[in-house]
């Protein structure tokens, strides 16, 4: 290994803003000619970039924890024809600006779809942002008072996809209603939404107070959403230790 053309490639690379592991592998990498060997190295190069920007991304979303469609069960969930399995996996519903709404009992696995569609989504390249309902609000509400909603509501609006989990699980004051409203609007026909929610929308209003704001709520969200309903029992409860014991 010739140290000296290394090294000069290595301050290439740093110029040019290339990853720096191509000083390290490219007396590794193989080509016919000259051209194949530099489309090997440019294609390692995207493939690096691709991996970091990936990785970044799923930083970035703030999921609390990885969970993919490995194993994941379908049965007992109704799926609209308006939509399919593939559909949700692969993301399309993103490209059209279409929202999910995941309706159902608690521990029946809706969190779980939400953030394996999220990660799905970061590995495309998509932008994801994942919150709990109530910490989203609340997160709202501080920056509101401290003069930063501008900078928070162009994060949101700088994603492709945000997910609300855990929607209505805890009533939110009068003005979290009306900022959470916002999110809703600005995202109407412009981003898409993953809604878990165990909430039927007759009761909204009891967690949004406002009945003519949560209306237009309700009428922004499912425009163009898709309502999968969750049918099936708590997998939690039908999976703990004290059930088998």
């Amino acid at each position: 290994m010739n140290t000296v053309i290394q090294e000069q490639i290595a301050l290439c690379c740093k110029t040019l803003k290339l990853n720096q592991a191509i000083a390290q592998t490219c007396f590794e990498i193989e080509g016919s000619n000259n051209q194949e060997y530099l489309l090997n190295v440019l294609r390692l190069e995207i493939e690096g970039r691709e991996e970091r920007r990936r990785n970044r991304l799923l930083k970035g979303a703030g999921f609390y924890s990885m969970k993919t469609f490995e194993g994941y069960s379908f049965e007992g969930i109704r799926i609209p024809d308006s939509i399919n399995v593939d559909d949700i996996k692969e993301g399309r519903f993103i490209e059209k600006k279409e929202n999910l709404i995941l309706y159902g009992n608690v521990g029946a696995g809706k969190t779980h779809m939400a953030i394996a569609t999220g990660i799905n989504a970061c590995g495309k390249g998509y932008r994801v942002g994942f919150y709990r309902t109530a910490a989203l609000v609340n997160l709202l509400n501080e920056k509101k008072k401290g003069g930063m909603l501008g900078s928070l509501m162009k994060k949101l609006m700088d994603l492709d996809l945000l997910i609300c989990d855990e929607w209505g699980f805890v009533p939110v004051d009068r003005d979290g209603a009306q900022l959470l409203f916002q999110v809703v609007s600005e995202y109407y026909e412009r981003k898409s939404l993953i809604i878990t929610t165990n909430l039927e929308f007759s009761k909204w209003v009891n967690v949004f107070y406002s009945e003519q704001m949560t209306n237009a709520m309700i009428d922004r969200i499912i425009h163009y959403s898709h309502l999968l309903l969750f049918e099936r029992d708590s997998y939690r409860t039908e999976n703990s230790l004290m059930r088998k014991s």
